[in-house]
Order: structure tokens, then sequence, then C-alpha cells
């Protein structure tokens, strides 16, 4: 019993990690998703640098299913929130995740966290 109460926060702590500690700038996010697609915030926590644009944990307190998503690249836009974003995204999160899918050929993204 005592062993399930201290493998616990280790599964969670390994499941809520936002982005690779080696990647900077980050090249995926979490975000929350609603059954029906919408975007809810999700919180993160970020490091105290100003520079620095990586976040180290992030949850869903607020409900929503918790999603990997990819951040924008330099030359690339997040589409606009739109009916046919969130049927798309809840389309796309059968597979849990974002990572590759697209709307209309353009890539489901989010644009990246401005220290």
């Amino acid at each position: 019993m005592r062993a399930l109460f201290i493998l616990a926060p280790l599964a969670l702590a390994g499941a809520a990690m936002a982005q690779p500690i080696n990647e900077n700038p980050p090249t995926r996010t979490i975000q929350c998703i609603d059954v029906g697609g919408q975007s809810i915030a999700p919180v993160c926590k970020v490091p105290a640098s100003r520079l620095d644009p990586r976040e180290d944990i992030c949850t869903c307190p607020n409900g929503g299913q918790r999603v990997d998503v990819a951040v924008c690249a330099k030359d690339q836009k997040p589409p606009p929130e739109s009916k046919a974003l969130n049927i798309a995204r809840r389309q796309a999160l059968r597979d849990g995740s974002l990572i590759g899918d697209t709307m209309g050929g353009q890539p489901i993204c989010v644009a990246p966290r401005t220290p």
C-alpha cells in the first residue's frame, strides 16, 4: 500500500512534463481541449528567466483533456479559433496528440510563449 502512494506522484510528474528539457526553443507544448474541441487555458509552471521560453509542468485544473501540440515554427501562424478548428481538434484528439495534425492543409499549432 505504501509503495502505491510513493509511486503515484512520480507517475503524475512524468505525465505533466510540458516540454523536453533539452529543447530550447521548445517545439511542443500542452493544450487542454474540451469535449467539444474548444481550447481551455492550461496552468503552466515556467522558469523565472525572461529569456527561457520553456514550460516545466502544465496541468488542466479547469477540465479538458491534456494533449501535446506543436509550437508554430518561425514562419507559421496558429489557425484562428473557429468552429472548424474545434471540430478538427476533436477528431484529431483520438490519438491523444495534435502533433502532426492539420486543418485545411495548415498545421494545428500554438504560438510560442513569449517570456
